[in-house]
């Protein structure tokens, strides 16, 4: 009688065993792939973050190398250069600019739409522009378009641009149809038609200023369109080929600062080769094309 009711308990036992193993084994199913849903894309951020700031490295890099060249050359050239007259170079480098340099404006009229953290990397990305103009040997004059002084974008240069109602540039709250006229200005939008093929000191260069995290296409064309304006792209098709990685990720949209980097070495060494290999972002996914020159011309991606 014992052995039977060992039976009975162990039988019972054996069943419990098994409603437990169906309990456990058919529920974790959803639950496991949402999981390595969120895993997945959590990773994917984590990797576009990784990619931007290595970009971001590279590119402080590059710029402190060529100020050492810059300074290098400054120093060989007149070996008893200061800063205080290195400074004054500067200054007086600028205000010529502002009287026969050539002319771009940053179009801010597109920052209603702007997220607080896109409007910061906005404010950002103006600060390393006006950086790079100042070290450079020929730089633009520069124009603000359409900054409104009670604009958040206004309040945030302020707070995180030391200086930044000092810089050497136009700060306007009229749009460039006011300041000059429209079959003077070229906008610079990534979606147009046509490459810019040189620098004319006659035009007037327009940069949307624009961070669009959310990436709506078109944006920029579609603000040149309401101006009524020329609409230009950079040579990056003429000049640039996929380069294959393990995300298979590319891109062509840059940062104002990149673009105004890219303008301003063209226009002090006259080769778009050179721009492209020196300010492109490598984590992008495109690479000069290796004959040095323009490629093949294919079809335009969209």
């Amino acid at each position: 009688m014992g052995e039977t009711q060992l039976n009975g308990v162990s039988e019972e036992m054996d069943l419990l065993h098994i409603e437990v193993e169906a309990d456990v084994d058919g529920r974790p199913g959803r639950d496991d792939a949402l999981c390595s849903r969120n895993v997945l894309r959590k990773q994917r951020n984590w990797e576009r973050q990784l990619a931007a700031k290595k970009s971001k490295r590279k590119e402080e890099k590059q710029r402190r190398k060529l100020n050492r060249e810059q300074r290098s050359a400054a120093c060989t050239d007149c070996p008893q250069v200061t800063k205080r007259v290195m400074k004054a170079i500067t200054k007086e480098r600028l205000a010529e600019a502002q009287s026969t340099g050539l002319k771009l404006c940053v179009d801010l009229g597109m920052t209603d739409c702007m997220s607080d953290k896109e409007i910061s990397r906005l404010a950002g990305q103006l600060r390393r522009l006006y950086g790079s103009n100042k070290k450079a040997t020929r730089p633009f004059h520069l124009f603000l378009t359409d900054l409104r002084e009670d604009s958040r974008l206004y309040r945030e240069c302020v707070r995180m641009n030391d200086g930044f109602l000092n810089y050497t540039m136009e700060i306007t709250e009229e749009s460039c149809l006011d300041l000059f006229p429209s079959e003077n200005v070229v906008y610079l939008t990534p979606d147009a038609e046509e490459a810019l093929e040189t620098v004319d000191a006659d035009k007037v260069y327009v940069l949307g200023g624009l961070v669009d995290e959310s990436i709506q296409k078109k944006l920029s064309l579609c603000r040149a369109g309401e101006l009524s304006v020329c609409t230009l792209r950079l040579p990056l098709d003429e000049y640039m080929v996929k380069k294959n990685n393990v995300k298979n990720f590319h891109s062509k949209i840059l940062a104002i600062n990149q673009v105004f980097d890219i303008l301003l070495t063209y226009t002090e060494t006259g080769s778009w080769t050179r721009a492209l290999q020196t300010w492109f972002p490598q984590g992008k996914g495109y690479v000069v094309s290796p004959a040095g020159s323009a490629p093949a011309q294919t079809q335009r991606e969209d």
